[in-house]
This record gives structure tokens, sequence and C-alpha cells, in this order.
């Protein structure tokens, strides 16, 4: 599996979301670069910049990619209209594919087998389809959530991390807050056949350096019990955080890309 290089640091946090969580599905594809692009219609080139964070990926892009997995685009399609919306407002480009080498296969709009409703005013169109996108991705990570044991049982609070982003819990179930600035223990002990530390049981939720609360420490812990210090086990995902993470994805021979998700997780509870 390749190892990808690290994301442009002043890569915003919603394509981050977006490229990360494509960089995931290819790997998982097994498909080399080239070989996706033979399946798009986007050069090995294209896709290159796009997985490494140095182009907006187009729309068109996302749907392909989603299609060569066999994997149903909604979330990825909510992800990628979230970095749109806010590209826009911030001026720089939506990241539309342009007529030429990087248009998409011949024939085939933009919105692939998604397109947008009829008779709405686009600025209107664009709202009620990034609406549906949300709501659509929020019921299916619920799904999700369900199906796995992942969601916040009674006692855990889920509350807003840094930036009034939604995090991780800040209550645990045995009711102690997570408080900023304070140092926690790191007790870690394998039951069931997995490493816990006694601050969470997630082993799914993507942490990266927007993240705190008890799920953070959980990593923090294990990261230090796997022998990759990460300066401080107090909750707040710092750099030290993320780079022992992308040494232990280095040593585990997963992704590296200083984001813990399910893989990683995979590896901090074995």
């Amino acid at each position: 599996m390749a190892r990808w290089a690290e994301l442009p640091a002043g890569l915003d946090r919603r394509e981050r979301q977006l490229v990360v969580q494509l960089r995931r599905l290819k790997d998982h594809s097994g498909l080399s670069l080239a070989a996706l692009g033979a399946r798009t219609g986007y050069s090995r080139s294209s896709w290159d910049r796009y997985l490494g964070g140095r182009a907006p990926v187009p729309r068109a892009a996302v749907i392909g990619l989603a299609e060569v997995c066999g994997v149903d685009p909604t979330r990825l399609l909510a992800l990628h209209e979230v970095a749109t919306e806010h590209r826009a407002a911030d001026g720089h480009s939506t990241g539309t594919a342009q007529p030429g080498a990087d248009s998409g296969p011949a024939g085939r709009s933009s919105a692939g087998e998604h397109p947008e409703p009829p008779g709405l005013p686009g600025g209107r169109r664009r709202t009620v389809v990034a609406a549906a996108l949300l709501v659509g991705a929020l019921a299916l990570g619920f799904a999700a959530g369900l199906t796995t044991g992942l969601v916040s049982g009674p006692g855990t609070r889920v509350a807003a991390g840094p930036g009034g982003v939604e995090g991780p819990d800040l209550v645990r179930p045995d009711g102690a807050r997570w408080r900023r600035g304070t140092e926690h223990p790191c007790e870690v002990r394998r039951a069931g056949g997995l490493l816990h530390a006694g601050h969470s049981r997630e082993r799914a939720a993507y942490l990266d350096i927007n993240s705190a609360g008890w799920h953070v420490v959980e990593a923090q812990c294990l990261l230090r019990h796997h022998g990759f210090d990460p300066g401080s086990s107090d909750g707040l995902y710092r750099p030290a955080v993320q780079a022992a993470v992308r040494r232990l994805q280095a040593d585990r021979r997963i992704p590296v890309d200083g984001v813990v998700g399910p893989d990683t997780w995979g590896e901090l509870r074995r």
C-alpha cells in the first residue's frame, strides 16, 4: 500500500476531510493512480494533485471514484459540497472541471448520475442540493453508528470542539468531564483482545488537529503505550500528537496522513 505524502499545512480542514476519505477509498480499492485514471477519465497526474491536496477535486471525479469502488457517493458528495461552498465563500476556485484532459469521460456531465433538481434558480438549487446531501450523510452516519455500537449512550454527551465543530465526547459514561489543560492518567489494559486506557471505547471516529476530548486522551495513552510519545495526555490534538500518529502509521504500513481513523484505531487497540 502506497504511503501518502503529508497534506499541505494550509489546506482547509473541510478539504482535508474530503481528501482523507478519498485516499482511504482509493487505498481500499487497491487501484494504482494510473488504473484509477483509466477507469474515471481523469489523468494519473490529476488524481495525484487531487489526492495530494494540491488541486480541488471536481464533483464528477468524486462520483467516478465512488462508482469505481462500488460505494454510495452520498457522504462523499456532502463533504465535497461543504468544501466547495467554503471555497466559493473565500473567493477561491470551486474545483469545477474545465473542458480538456480533466473534463471526465466523454459524454458525461459533471453531475454524473446525480443531477441537480430542475426548475430552481442557481443559488437556491445549490442550497437545496447541499441540504439534501448533508441530511443524507448525517442519516447514514447515524445508522452506521448504531450498527457498530459507536453512537453515544446514556451519560455521554457530544459537545462542540474547537472552532464550534462537533467534536468527541466531553463527558465520559462515568460522568467525568474533560477539561482543557488537565493531564489524565494512562492505565492501559487488555480486555476482549483489545487495548483500552479507560477514557473511551472509540474504534472509528476521525481525530485530527481540530479534535479535543476523551477520544483524544484515549489515543494519546495508546500511542504512548505503543512507544510513540504524543507529548501529553491532555485531550488536545496538538502537532506532537499528529507527529506521533504519523510515526505509528509509517511503522504499521498504513496510510500516513496524521489522522486517527478506523485503520489507526485498529493498530492502537491491537
